[in-house]
């Protein structure tokens, strides 16, 4: 779709028949946002409320989750105007706006657990040595590193992009995210280069620690008494399954732009659903459930409900 009154529109053709399924998704997806906005809010209302919570590593959560918001929220009210809309488009500008949005809140996900993991380091391992080197300032910086960060680098394609020529206007997707390189008429080998190192930097890298972090806990976890295992366990694991989910999730969307025409659409329609509703939802049932303090919140919170 060219240019009317000098806005380019894409159009977004990974809908599966959308004319006969469209208010089942719309009903899926509306609730599976008010589901990822309560159940987030909730937990970070908790952590924001109890003392007890003003934690690094309670805070940290709240930030992760505070992430989860904003991502689901830059892509659902448009998936969900889309779902009943005649015509699924988009302009040029807002998709790579949206193309920002989505990879900033990704790769600030893979930095905020990185920071978790840091800070169960020192925990565990230096625990006389923690409140030394957690202090308000050290949290306050790695939450500004954790979304700043991943801003710049992905600004770098994000303005490189703005003016380039398009050949396409179809975009295989439901939204908009890497699948836009497609749609250049000659793609940019230095920002595909870029990309790598992007990919390496807040992503890979990351990861890279997080696994150095916790191999270094439970070595030391192993050679402790019951009870620093016990505290190893109860606040590792969380974060090991949120990263695990999330990892999982991010390289399959890197995969499925690379593979995009050997995937079939209603595969990668339901994969692209998975992916933006399963780590929003996934994030605070398991710190609402497996992180004893909130948890004991959250019972708290259910039980003067239910008496109202």
């Amino acid at each position: 779709l060219a240019d009317t009154m000098n806005v380019t529109y894409i159009h977004l053709g990974g809908h599966v028949e959308l004319e006969k399924y469209r208010y089942v998704y719309f009903s899926i997806m509306v609730t599976g946002y008010v589901l990822i906005l309560s159940s987030n809010s909730t937990v970070v209302c908790l952590v924001v409320i109890h003392k007890n919570l003003h934690e690094p590593m309670y805070i940290f959560i709240a930030a992760l989750l505070i992430n989860s918001i904003i991502f689901s929220t830059s892509i659902y009210p448009k998936l969900l105007i889309d779902f009943l809309s005649e015509k699924q488009i988009v302009s040029y500008e807002a998709c790579l706006i949206q193309v920002f949005a989505f990879y900033t809140l990704s790769c600030s996900e893979y930095l905020l657990l990185a920071a978790m993991a840091f800070d169960r380091f020192v925990s565990i391992c230096k625990p006389l040595q923690y409140h030394t080197i957690m202090r308000k300032r050290t949290v306050s910086v790695f939450l500004v590193l954790a979304w700043f960060v991943p801003a710049c680098h992905i600004a770098v394609p994000f303005i490189g992009n703005a003016n380039s020529k398009l050949c396409s206007f179809t975009l295989k997707g439901i939204f908009c995210n890497n699948s836009v390189n497609y749609l250049f008429c000659v793609a940019s080998k230095a920002l595909l280069m870029y990309g790598l190192v992007v990919l390496f930097n807040i992503a890979v890298f990351p990861m890279v620690f997080i696994l150095f972090t916790y191999t270094m806990i439970l070595i030391v976890a192993y050679r402790s008494c019951g009870d620093v295992r016990k505290k190893a366990a109860q606040t590792c694991l969380p974060h090991l399954l949120v990263l695990i989910n999330y990892s999982c999730l991010f390289a399959y969307d890197m995969i499925i732009v690379r593979l995009e025409s050997d995937i079939s659409k209603a595969v990668r329609f339901a994969m692209t659903m998975c992916i933006i509703m399963c780590s929003p939802l996934f994030n605070p049932v398991i710190y609402g459930l497996k992180m004893k303090e909130i948890y004991k919140h959250l019972r708290r919170l259910f039980s003067q409900t239910r008496r109202k």
